[in-house]
């Protein structure tokens, strides 16, 4: 039985969910009927589509796996379902890692404004750089894949012979190196977004200096522009530390079943990165808050409405 911390946490994490689904569907939704509109597949439009799409399975993943381990953890003695589980969640965040580097770089390449060389060629070919950089993910998610088959099967096999459930006899120094192999991807965009958001700033500070001299006292569209996007990239650096401390108090957890109360806690924490950064994302776009007030209009109406028919 759930205690009452355990009970509002589990609250907590479902409807954290449940916006997170919304929150990304809306996106999600918004970016293709734009593409079915204008008939052309925009790369910033494909990048938030995959990004929302990636989030809602990833949303699924945390809350399934979670539950499992909570209600059903009997459901894992074989391995099978684990396994399953593990491959998903190797494939959907990897797409999220790359949908999420390729978000960062596009905000990076059209708003910063720097005049090195090297900058100015990747401006005009973000294109190339965004079909490079997933295929440095695929690369990634080829390598983890197969280490993480490796490692599985050695301990199923090893396990099979013992007649024990496989996953409680994997060393704890073993079980690390496991995990931190799936990480390897989350690692990449934490650093790649780092280093976006500091030469923004940079970017942000001499745009500044250069206006003193013109313009005092008056925020450009291309200040603006700078401090939305490092707001955003901010953002999803604090929210991704969230996620990243959440997924470690899991991994941690398992060492430690009994401790139901701080696997939930972990639980609750990893939610908030796929689904806050949604609607800081929707608050961020001009078109998307627009789109999503229009939406919370229409709902306020239909909701007058239905208190005026009421007898």
């Amino acid at each position: 039985m759930l205690n009452v911390v355990e009970g509002l946490l589990i609250f907590i994490t479902v409807a954290e969910s449940v916006l997170g689904v919304l929150g990304n569907g809306f996106i999600g939704l918004v970016n293709c009927i734009d593409c079915v509109k204008n008939k052309k597949f925009s790369v910033i439009g494909l990048i938030l589509i995959g990004l929302a799409t990636s989030r809602i399975f990833l949303i699924w993943i945390i809350i399934t796996d979670g539950f499992i381990k909570i209600f059903s953890a009997h459901m894992y003695s074989s391995g099978n379902l684990l396994e399953y589980i593990t491959y998903a969640w190797l494939i959907i965040s990897h797409l999220n890692t790359w949908f999420a580097s390729g978000l960062s770089i596009f905000y990076f390449l059209k708003i910063a404004n720097f005049s090195h060389h090297i900058f100015l060629w990747l401006k005009h070919r973000i294109n190339r750089l965004l079909s490079f950089l997933m295929g440095l993910m695929l690369i990634s998610w080829l390598v983890t894949l197969s280490q993480i088959v490796r490692i599985l099967n050695e301990y199923k096999m090893s396990n099979r012979n013992r007649n024990t459930t496989w996953q409680l006899n994997i060393p704890k120094s073993e079980y690390l190196t496991y995990h931190v192999l799936l990480s390897l991807g989350l690692i990449f965009v934490f650093t790649l977004c780092l280093i976006t958001c500091f030469l923004l700033i940079v970017s942000l500070w001499r745009h500044n200096r250069h206006m003193q001299s013109n313009v005092v006292g008056v925020r450009d569209p291309s200040t603006e522009a700078h401090v939305k996007a490092i707001k955003i990239l901010i953002s999803f650096i604090i929210l991704f530390i969230l996620h990243f401390i959440g997924m470690a108090i899991e991994i941690a957890c398992l060492t430690v079943p009994e401790n139901k109360l701080l696997f939930i806690f972990g639980m609750t924490i990893t939610g908030v990165y796929p689904c806050g950064h949604s609607f800081i994302l929707i608050l961020g776009n001009s078109k998307l808050k627009q789109d999503f007030l229009k939406v919370l209009q229409l709902l306020k109406c239909c909701g007058k409405k239905k208190r005026l028919r009421t007898p």
